[in-house]
Order: structure tokens, then sequence, then C-alpha cells
């Protein structure tokens, strides 16, 4: 097993935070102030407090590897030299702020050199010569990054000092998360109905179930063509590492895991920065995410994917619900359509190794639709070229927080054998909202059956015979739900509807009565 140091949060006074209270309220703060200061949403403070936290860790990561390499007399050349490091312009102490300040008195050079100096400086590191794969993420997480949101220095100043306080001495590893997860925290904010995010976001739990259904190993490559905000890969990367890196066996194993496992693509330009910070978060140090539309093939950034294998081991994804393509994207796959998960589920099936997984959700229309061509062809491919071993049926509302309402399912196959069967579970009768949502523990009996595919109440074997006897249509009918339906005869019925009409009356009559005493 490899030993390797995480990230987590201190107070900047040497004193150990050993509850998560003490740390989401040092996060909370930070947006406070962002909030107060032309950051009125998620969608806008989520992604300036992005970068910065983003700085902040890269210095201190750097400042450990430098004393790493010295201590084994080796040389180390840092992403960023003096003013453009976070302890030069952002620390408290550090030599660029105090000169920028001065006694305080007068600010208005700080966001000079952070608006004209800094930023242009920072976006500009891929393009020299020889750049570095951590040079080049930096560049693309400050990519959209003309100028800081906050609207005043002295605001940004106090944000500052809050965002370096996430000290690595001063965490309790028993009890405060690590900082990756308090940051999955903020971004949910902004996948939250209102927030307009929500396309981008994948519940936790589902993610946890896709990741630990597949169960990637190390050694293999790991894709999603949509990342989103990196998800799937950070969850992936979570699970083959294992805790404290349990399955990691050598250096060699954990360089592999961290520089040549994970691939994705984004199109979204806030988001794409937000996915390279999530996954440098969960120290995955070269996250090779290609920016642009994976279905047309349109790049505006493809640097961080160069060297990506043509084929890849394991496939985990969301696709956008309910999205439309035009003709460009049609054109770059056999089955035509406008729908945009179709598209890329024919994008997975031809992205995978023989004998590659893939585990990606899907909305019920999908599964369900059988008078349109592509659909049914898509389906077809699907069932001949993979062996589809399971369909999930998630509640309805699952994805309720994020802002839809779509009933969803989990698709898992593998690549280079026929489907002869596939079993299904069904979750459909677990009641699913805002305040109850979906948990790991509802999918206790799946995983205890998935092994074996066995029947169960929430279980059942389909051959492939009866899918094409109903032209690929793959939806979950659960032949065990027990039925609604009212069995009363239309006499005990009127009998009821009678009895219940005395109740009323009677009690109509006693408050009646209340009323003339």
């Amino acid at each position: 097993m490899v030993r390797v140091s995480r990230n987590g949060i201190g107070n900047g006074n040497g004193r150990r935070l050993n509850g998560q209270a003490s740390v989401n309220a040092v996060i909370k703060n930070i947006c406070d102030i962002m909030r107060r200061s032309n950051c009125a949403g998620a969608l806008q403070y989520v992604p300036e407090l992005t970068w910065l936290l983003f700085l902040r860790i890269l210095d201190e990561r750097e400042t450990r590897e430098a004393g790493e390499y010295a201590a084994v007399g080796e040389p180390f050349t840092p992403s960023l030299e003096s003013p453009y490091r976070w302890q030069d312009w952002a620390a408290p102490g550090g030599a660029k702020r105090q000169a920028l300040q001065g006694d305080g008195s007068t600010l208005g050079d700080f966001f000079g050199f952070v608006n004209g100096d800094l930023l242009p400086h920072l976006r500009g590191l891929k393009d020299k010569p020889n750049a570095t794969p951590r040079q080049k993420i930096i560049s693309e997480v400050l990519s959209g990054v003309e100028r800081t949101r906050i609207d005043t220095e002295r605001n940004m100043l106090d944000v500052l000092d809050r965002v370096d306080e996430v000290k690595d001495e001063n965490i309790d590893p028993q009890h405060v998360f690590p900082l990756s997860q308090v940051y999955e925290g903020l971004l949910l904010k902004m996948g939250e109905r209102g927030n307009d995010g929500g396309q981008f976001f994948t519940p936790r739990e589902v993610i946890r179930a896709v990741v630990r259904a597949i169960d990637p190993k190390v050694g293999e490559t790991v894709y999603d063509p949509a990342c989103g905000t990196g998800g799937f890969l950070a969850q992936a990367f979570e699970h083959m590492a294992g805790p404290e890196y349990a399955n990691v066996t050598s250096g060699e194993q954990l360089e592999t895991l961290k520089r040549a496992t994970f691939y994705g693509r984004e199109k979204d330009n806030l988001i794409y920065p937000i996915a390279l910070a999530n996954l440098t978060l969960h120290n995955i140090d070269e996250p090779h995410v290609w920016h642009g539309n994976a279905l047309t093939g349109q790049e505006s950034y493809g640097g961080l994917y160069a060297g990506a294998p043509p084929l890849f081991d394991v496939v985990l994804m969301n696709p956008p619900f309910g999205g439309k393509e035009g003709k460009e994207a049609q054109t770059n796959f056999p089955y035509k359509t406008r729908a945009t998960q179709v598209l890329f589920l024919q994008h997975v099936i031809s992205s995978l190794k023989n004998g590659g997984r893939a585990g990606i959700v899907v909305d019920e229309g999908v599964l369900f639709r059988t008078n349109e061509t592509a659909f049914v062809q898509t389906k077809r491919k699907l069932l001949d070229d993979c062996d589809l071993w399971c369909i999930l049926s998630l509640p309805p509302g699952t994805f309720v927080n994020a802002g839809a309402g779509v009933k969803a399912n989990l698709l898992f196959f593998t690549k280079g054998q026929p489907t002869q069967k596939v079993w299904y579970y069904d979750l459909s009768h677990i009641k699913v909202g805002k305040k109850t949502p979906l948990t790991l523990a509802h999918f206790e009996e799946f995983f205890k059956l998935l092994p074996g595919r066995a029947d169960s109440d929430h279980s059942w074997t389909v051959p492939r015979v009866d899918i094409e006897a109903k032209t690929y249509d793959l939806k979950a009918v659960n032949p065990n739900a027990k039925s609604d339906e009212d069995t009363r005869t239309p006499e005990e019925l009127l009998d009821y509807i009678e009895a219940k009409g005395r109740e009323v009356a009677e009690a109509v009559a006693a408050l009646r009565d209340t009323t003339r005493r």
C-alpha cells in the first residue's frame, strides 16, 4: 500500500479542526462574503471560489513537493514563479500582497495586479514553450476568468484571508472530510433547482452505485464523454485507490492512477474549468479533459487530451436528459437522430474496448420508445455488440434536487458478446423527494443479488427473444409488483360512500349543536 497525504482544512492558527461543522463554517463564511460581493447565486460564487481554492491547494501541494524533492537531492521546478504563487500575492504575509496593500489606506493597485497581470499570466501558461501538463491545467482552470467578480478590494482581501485558512497540517482525518468532499457540496448548490445547473450534476449516491457495480481497477482507463463537473471520474478515482490508497501497491501504479487513467469531455465553458479543479482536488494530477462537443467533434481546447487512447476499459456517464442535436452531430453516427442520449449511447459503444464495461444513466423514454428507427437500431446494436447484463430502474424523483423530474434507469453492459438475457432490478417503489433523497442503503439488496442475478420481489430476468418480440422495448416492468387496483364491487363502493356521508352529516350536526350553546 502506498501512503499519500491528503488535503485538509485548518483555521490558520494551528488549532486542529475536529468536526465537520467547523470546516463547513469556514467555507460558508467565504460564500457569505462573496454573496455580498457581486456573486449573488451559486452559479456566480462557486466558479469564483473554484479558481481561488485551486490556486491555494496548488501552492501547498508544490511547496510539499519541493520539500520531498530536496530530501532526495533532486531539483524541483514549480509551475509558478514569484510573484504569481499564492504565497506571494494572496497569503496575508506574502511579499507581493504587502507591497500592493501598503499601509492599507489605498488599495487601488491590488485589483490592477490581479486583473491586469496575474490572471493574464496564468491563462497564458499553456502557450509557453514546453509547458508542463500542470501549467496547461492551470491555464484551463483560469480560462474563463477575465477578471475577479468580487466587487471591492476589501472584500477580495477578506476572501483571500479565509481561503488561506485551508491548511493541510490542521486536519483531523478521523472527523473531517477532505476538501474534495466539501467542494462537492458547493457543486451540488449549483445544481439545485433555480440555479439552472442541474444538467451537469448526477446525485452522488447514483454515481457511487454505478461505480461500485462496474468496479474499475487500477490499470484500467476510465472515460466520461460528458463529464460535467467530473463526478463519475472523481468517484472512480476514490474507488480505484481505496481508503488511504489501500489498492495501490507500487509507485508505478500510483503514477498510472494519477496521470494516465482518467479521460473526459465537456463542452460547457463554465463547467469545464470546474471539472479540472474538482478532479485536481481529488488528487488526480493529470485529468485528461477535452474541451469541446464530443458528438460533433468541435474542439475548443484539446491540449490536455493529447495521447488519449482511442478505446477505453471503462465508460461511466450521465448524458444530458432531453438534449437535441443538429445535423452536424448526426453525421458522425450510423443511426441518425436528434436525441442526445441516443447518440451518446452509440458513442459509448464505439468507445469501449472488447471486454470493456459501461455504466450509464438514461431516461425511461430511451428504453421504451419503439416509434423512431434510430432508437430501435441503437438498442439492437447494444444487444448485438454488448452483453447488457443489468437494467436498474431508479425511483421517480431521483433527480428532483437537480431540477429534473424525469424517470431514469441505469444500464450496465460489457462489450464483446451479444446479450442473451437482461437482469432487471426495480427501485421504483422507493419514495424519493427533496427531503428524502436516494441513499446508498436503498441499493443494499441490489448489490446482494447482483453477483448471481437472482430473482426477488424487485428483480427478474427477461430473455432476449422477448425483448425482440416487443421491438426492443427495454422498459423495466416488474412482474412481481403488487397491484394497487381497487377490487371492491360497485355495490360495496356505494355502501362505503353512503357510510362516509353519514359520518359527515353527524359531524356537521355536532358542530351546529355546539354553536347553539
